[in-house]
């Protein structure tokens, strides 16, 4: 579908505001990452922005990291950029997100929490400056399993599989029907874009990158079929690694803004840019997303992870190291020497791992309180400390994410 004007979306997701790093806060990072799409947002003259989900993450997340997101919001509404859509992710409380729509709905900044009663509920309408619509997006936010389906007796998780993967593909068919039948009533053709915060097939999780879902794997993964051909682009979220799929130019996952783990360090993050014009169809680039803090993991044995350090050091470069010792000798006191070798300079080493004694994590993970902690974070340490096998974690996980979030949903003001 063409467009009688020229129309210029910015597709994001992933936040995770509020998200520590070994223990380490990193707020500063996040308010730079903002005041860029911020910034972004003017300087490409877009006119419509996209958060496909992940905003925080954690369901609760603190002072700080709520004043960062709605400051954001304030200045995004006082911009040229005439709609913020933001749809809510796994991570999200959909009662959180939810709670100031209808306020935000006055600046033009639209909120799906949570699926809606109606399917033609999410599919919103949004009117150029003169008024004229200029496009209709299905705001489909992150699908649970009680929205979806009713729980079977004796189900087994195949036929669950199933029977959640229909269901997402059964909302998709009715909110873009409603789209399509909104605009056969428009005086002229606009667009009509998708968006979702699920696993689709055929994307791809980089190991290390942070990715931590529910449905992950062949739970609820969805076919790239599962979006109707009516959608001119589909801006999803819940990967954190940029890519295509089903190598469709118009159905893409951004990824996250910022590097979710060391392991995800030194690849290139991007928001994706989205031309809707007159004469073709929907054109897609990428503008790539500036590194806010270097994250940098050095690898060896001593001789080299001291060389590096001492070259780190002498660029002056304000660096978060994760040092992962892999000589054959052994030295136990490797956290005292890695320390003196960054005393006086920018480098933290946030991570150090000594596999020929035991893995250990430097300060401040050392010396962290619970008040430092997500109620997440919290559990997850309770599966180290307990020595719970990598293949149940992410059941177990996901049985904790659900009774929390319906813990929330039920109490928002429960202590959380």
């Amino acid at each position: 579908m063409t467009t009688t004007s020229p129309l210029r979306v910015l597709h994001t997701s992933d936040w995770h505001l509020g998200r520590m790093l070994h223990g380490r806060q990193r707020h500063e990072e996040f308010a730079a990452f903002l005041s860029w799409l911020h910034e972004a947002a003017c300087a490409e003259r877009a006119d419509i922005l996209l958060a496909a989900g992940d905003i925080f993450d954690t369901a609760t997340p603190g002072a700080k990291t709520q004043q960062l997101y709605y400051d954001f919001l304030c200045r995004m509404a006082a911009s040229p950029c005439r709609h913020l859509v933001i749809t809510a992710g796994n991570h999200d409380s959909p009662s959180f997100l939810s709670a100031p729509k209808d306020l935000l709905r006055r600046f033009d900044i639209h909120v799906i929490g949570a699926k809606a009663a109606l399917p033609a509920d999410e599919a919103l309408l949004l009117r150029d400056a003169d008024g004229q619509p200029e496009a209709v997006v299905c705001a489909v936010p992150y699908l649970r399993d009680r929205d979806l389906r009713c729980a079977v007796p004796g189900q087994s998780i195949e036929e669950r599989e199933r029977d959640l993967a229909e269901g997402i593909r059964r909302h998709y068919a009715e909110v873009c029907a409603a789209a399509a039948a909104l605009r056969q009533s428009l005086p002229r053709p606009v667009p009509i874009i998708g968006m979702g915060h699920l696993f689709a097939a055929g994307g791809s999780v980089v190991d290390g990158d942070g990715s931590r879902s529910l449905y992950v794997g062949s739970l609820a993964c969805v076919e790239a079929d599962a979006f109707p051909p009516a959608l001119d682009y589909v801006a999803l979220g819940h990967l954190h690694a940029p890519q295509k799929i089903g190598g469709s130019e118009t159905r893409r996952y951004s990824g996250s803004p910022l590097a979710m783990s060391f392991a995800d360090a030194g690849r290139q993050k991007s928001v994706c840019v989205v031309d809707f014009t007159p004469d073709s169809g929907p054109q897609v680039r990428l503008l790539p997303v500036p590194v806010f803090q270097e994250l940098r993991s050095l690898r060896g044995a001593w001789p080299e992870i001291v060389a590096e350090l001492a070259r780190l050091r002498a660029e002056q470069r304000s660096v978060w190291l994760e040092i992962v010792y892999q000589g054959e000798e052994i030295i136990s006191d490797l956290r005292e020497r890695a320390e003196a070798a960054a005393h006086g300079s920018r480098l933290e080493i946030l991570r150090l791992c000594n596999p020929r004694l035991n893995a250990q994590s430097l300060s401040p993970e050392d010396s962290e309180t619970l008040a430092e902690l997500s109620h997440e974070q919290v559990f997850r340490r309770c599966l180290d400390s307990h020595k719970v096998p990598e293949t149940q974690r992410p059941g177990l996980l996901a049985a904790y994410q659900e009774i929390t979030r319906e813990l929330l949903e039920a109490d928002p003001q429960a202590g959380l």
